[in-house]
C-alpha cells in the first residue's frame, strides 16, 4: 500500500510516497523523473519500505521560488522527508540525479545512512560532467527559444546525430524533455542541476564504511558505465554490477536491475534499523 504525504519546504509543497514495510529506502528519481520512474526501478514487494520525494519541479511537487536548483537543496529535501517519516537511519539510493543526492546524503549525513544504492550514475566528484552537457544545451535552447523552436535545433545537430548512433536510449530521453506540458519552466532545472554537483570529493567517498551497491550499464552516453566504475573503485568495498543497457533491451534491463537491488538488500539489510 502507498502513503503519499505532503512536505512543505520553504514555499514549495512537495509530494512524498511511502510505500511497503521493513528496512526503510529512501529512493530518488532521476533528473526530469518522478515516483513513477522509482517504481519501474525498485523491486516491488521486497520486504522493504520505499520512501520517495518528488523533487523540487518534479512530478506533483511544486517548483518553489528558491533559485537555483541544486543538490544541496534537493538533497535537503529528501533528508526532511525522511526525518518527516521517523527514519533515524536508512538505506539511501536512487536512479542518476538521485544517486547523486543518495551519494551526497552518505557523506554529508553517515549517521543517517545505512547503505547506498548508486544506479547508472551520471555525476562522480565533480560540477558538469562532460555526460550532462547535452542535458546542460536542452535546458539552455528552450530558455532561450521556446520548446518548440529549441527541438527543432536541438534535433538538427551533431550532439543529437550522434546520439542517435551511439545511445537511442538517451536521445529518447532529452527529446522528451521538448514535449514536457512544463518545458518551458522546467528547463531552469534542467539547466541549473546539469551544471551543478554532489558536492562531495574520492576522499569523502573513501572514507564511507557502509554496504554499497553501484549498478551501471553500457551503451549510455548520459550515464556512462565508467562512471558507475569510478563511484565503486572509490567507496571501500563496494560491489559493481552490470546490466544490460535500456537501448538493447528495456524489459530485462529493469528486470535485471531489481534483481540486482533486491539481491543487496536481502543480502545486507535482513532486519530493521
Amino acid at each position: 500500500m502507498t502513503r503519499p504525504t505532503t512536505l512543505l519546504r520553504d514555499d514549495a509543497v512537495l509530494q512524498v510516497s511511502d510505500t511497503g514495510d521493513g528496512t526503510a529506502v529512501v529512493f530518488q528519481h532521476g533528473l526530469g523523473g518522478s515516483e513513477a520512474q522509482v517504481a519501474q526501478s525498485f523491486p516491488a514487494g521486497a520486504g522493504f519500505r520505499r520512501i520517495t520525494l518528488e523533487c523540487r519541479g518534479h512530478g506533483r511537487s511544486a517548483p518553489g521560488s528558491v533559485r537555483p536548483f541544486s543538490f544541496q537543496i534537493f538533497a535537503d529535501d529528501v533528508l526532511a522527508a525522511a526525518d518527516q517519516a521517523g527514519l533515524d537511519r536508512f538505506v539511501a539510493g536512487g536512479v542518476s540525479m538521485g544517486a547523486a543526492i543518495a551519494l551526497r546524503l552518505a557523506c554529508r549525513h553517515p549517521d543517517r545512512v545505512a547503505g547506498l544504492v548508486l544506479v547508472r550514475p551520471a555525476w562522480t566528484f565533480g560540477a558538469a560532467p562532460r555526460n550532462m552537457q547535452s542535458i546542460a544545451e536542452v535546458g539552455r535552447l528552450i530558455l532561450e527559444h521556446g520548446p518548440g523552436k529549441a527541438r527543432t535545433i536541438f534535433a538538427q545537430s551533431e550532439a543529437a546525430a550522434q546520439l542517435s548512433r551511439e545511445a537511442p536510449d538517451n536521445l529518447a530521453s532529452l527529446l522528451g524533455y521538448f514535449e514536457r506540458p512544463d518545458a518551458a519552466a522546467f528547463a531552469q532545472v534542467l539547466a541549473d542541476i546539469a551544471s551543478d554537483g554532489p558536492g562531495v570529493s574520492e576522499k569523502d567517498a573513501a572514507a564511507l564504511r557502509i554496504p554499497a551497491l553501484v549498478i551501471g550499464n553500457a551503451r549510455d552516453a548520459v550515464h556512462p558505465q565508467a562512471a558507475a566504475s569510478a563511484l565503486a573503485a572509490a567507496i571501500p568495498g563496494a560491489v559493481l554490477a552490470e546490466i544490460t543497457s535500456k537501448a538493447l533491451d528495456s524489459s530485462r534491463h529493469f528486470a535485471e536491475l531489481q534483481q540486482q537491488i533486491a539481491a543487496f538488500l536481502h543480502a545486507n539489510f535482513r532486519s530493521l534499523i
